[in-house]
């Protein structure tokens, strides 16, 4: 990314619309055409060329050097591959596994980088708002980088840059993608990626909000407000802007650390998470939508035992219509008494159209398997004495085969996140090897959740932090 890029001017814009000189912008959508296009393109151009003279894959050999090309680029492309490796055939499988080992960390920028974006959204006296700030990074990731600072009353703080131009890279990097879809969907795959693409777009120009991070950091603040074990930083909003986001800084270790530690810790860490994901779903309609590793820290107690986490990073959610909510909660009731009209009607809610006998006992394969521990009513851990290696690759490989028969299907736009977090928190759990009763859990979670309930309670605290409620535009933030 050219650090040139970022000449944004000595002061906070006040219209964005007239004066932002990083919006989508033509000349950087070109220069990251440049910079992704060969790759993705190129690879997209050789894949259709093969298939159209009869000629056998590469694919393997395509997919890693793909990996490779997009391993050291900054900006949503690398984001867009890893989640593309937990939607089962969104993707051929080579180039699923290749891209999910992509590491979301890219060198972070430099100190001149830092200089310019602090000056262009908190004002060129930007420093002595801070009693320190560190000009090196303390994390970076694809769309952008962290810095530690402290406050004047003496608070630490996370101060969080985006990278320049990342809106012109974004609309970049989805014409791209568009390009690898739309070569995909000529070789007869199982997933009609239509809706993905379009749910994708959606969420990625959603990250690049970061006053929408800020309201939905607000709106977590409150919904764990009085909860023990799950700690939400507190947003500053006079020194936080559309591309400047500063937090307080919450103190814990990385989960990783806590492998090795006693049932009864990796049992406390586990449900906090638990909780933590399935409780602002479930009454509130909105999920963490990146549940990987480094988006938890864990805090510890007086006697240095574990007792809680560190929920961090919001730009990545998702936020559901209270209708879709009941679906979730008829499903696992539907499931659990073998009630398959209520397995369908849950379906229809989701928004899966076209359903047969047989695409319904396919859909259950895949929901027994996410439902599986929360079905089960006894102490287990997730994998319950399977393989953590081969954790769900059954299920998968069942659903894979049976939709190339019957398929492609339409994947409603709701279940992207919904199945790919839900995944993802399964693997943290996997990291844990905590064995608690997840069915007694998630009856907690659940309990007392009707849609008129929710829909009250939904709007209420989205008004309070000051997000759009689901299906509403960006612009129609509620305040």
């Amino acid at each position: 990314m050219n650090d040139l890029s970022d000449r944004s001017g000595d002061a906070p814009k006040d219209d964005p619309e007239t004066t932002d000189r990083e919006k989508n912008r033509f000349s950087a959508r070109a220069m990251r055409y440049g910079r992704v296009g060969a790759n993705v393109g190129g690879v997209a151009a050789r894949m259709a060329g093969r298939r159209l003279f009869g000629l056998d894959s590469e694919t393997e050999k395509e997919a890693a050097a793909l990996a490779m090309a997009l391993g050291g680029l900054k900006g949503p492309i690398m984001k867009v591959a890893q989640l593309l490796a937990t939607i089962p055939d969104a993707l051929p499988p080579e180039y699923a596994e290749a891209l999910g080992k992509l590491q979301s960390h890219a060198p972070p920028m430099g100190r001149g980088f830092v200089k310019r974006r602090m000056a262009a959204e908190l004002g060129p006296g930007w420093e002595s708002k801070f009693a320190n700030f560190e000009y090196e990074a303390a994390a970076s990731a694809s769309l952008g980088q962290v810095h530690r600072a402290v406050a004047h009353d003496g608070r630490d703080l996370a101060v969080k840059l985006q990278y320049p131009d990342m809106r012109s890279a974004v609309e970049a990097d989805l014409v791209q993608l568009g390009m690898l879809f739309s070569v995909h969907r000529r070789m007869r795959p199982a997933v009609e990626t239509s809706e993905v693409l379009k749910e994708l777009s959606d969420r990625l120009r959603e990250e690049l909000d970061y006053r929408r991070e800020a309201g939905m950091t607000r709106l977590y603040g409150e919904i764990f407000a009085s909860d023990a074990a799950v700690r939400v930083p507190e947003v500053l909003p006079a020194l936080s802007t559309d591309r400047v986001l500063t937090m307080t800084w919450l103190e814990g270790g990385k989960l990783l650390d806590y492998k090795d530690s006693p049932l009864e810790d990796r049992n406390a860490i586990a449900q906090a998470m638990f909780r933590a994901w399935w409780y602002p779903f479930s009454h509130y309609g909105v999920i963490h939508g990146d549940p990987h590793l480094g988006n938890y820290t864990v805090f510890e107690d007086g006697g240095g035992r574990a007792a809680g986490i560190n929920l961090l990073d919001y730009g990545c959610m998702r936020t559901f219509a209270p209708k879709f909510i009941q679906g979730v909660i008829d499903l696992y009731n539907g499931l659990l008494r073998e009630d398959r009209a209520l397995v369908v009607h849950a379906y229809e809610t989701w928004g899966f159209a076209g359903l047969s006998n047989e695409l319904i006992d396919i859909l259950n394969i895949w929901a027994r398997f996410i439902y599986g521990p929360m079905l089960d009513d006894r102490v287990r851990t997730i994998a319950d004495d399977v393989d953590p290696g081969m954790y769900g690759r059954r299920e998968a490989f069942q659903v894979h085969q049976a939709l190339r028969d019957k398929g492609p299907v339409t994947i409603p736009r709701e279940f992207v996140f919904m199945d790919r977090a839900a995944i993802g928190l399964g693997g943290v759990f996997l990291h844990l090897n905590a064995a608690l009763n997840f069915h007694d859990l998630f009856d907690e979670a659940i309990a007392g959740v009707d849609v008129g309930t929710v829909t009250q309670r939904q709007s209420e605290a989205f008004s309070l932090a000051g997000v759009p409620l689901p299906g509403a535009d960006a612009s129609e933030t509620v305040s």
